[in-house]
């Protein structure tokens, strides 16, 4: 359909990444490395996690088996908690 567009080669990522900088900021750089990988992060999570999801369905689970995974559900939810409360403290400026 385009036949000249393809991806960029050496000179052209230096020239995209010289437009980041000036753009962002050098010092607004690694917050937005940290969180696109952040997001990566918890999207490969959320996909193994729809894929173990579709495996358990497959098999019933025992009454043992389901206050374990209310356990871990209330563990990660509580980890969460936290996690954005320290993100929150992060975005306010205040310092560890």
């Amino acid at each position: 359909m385009y036949p000249n567009l393809e991806m960029p080669g050496g000179w052209e990522w230096l020239v995209i990444l010289v437009i980041v900088v000036f753009v962002f900021g050098a010092s607004k750089l690694p917050d937005l490395a940290r969180g696109t990988g952040q997001a990566l992060r918890i999207f490969k999570a959320e996909a193994r996690g729809m894929k173990d999801d579709e495996e358990k369905a497959a098999t019933p689970s025992s009454p043992a088996q389901l206050e374990s995974d209310r356990a871990k559900l209330a563990e990660l939810d509580a980890r969460q908690a936290e996690l954005d409360a320290e993100r929150e403290r992060l975005n306010r400026g205040e310092s560890a």
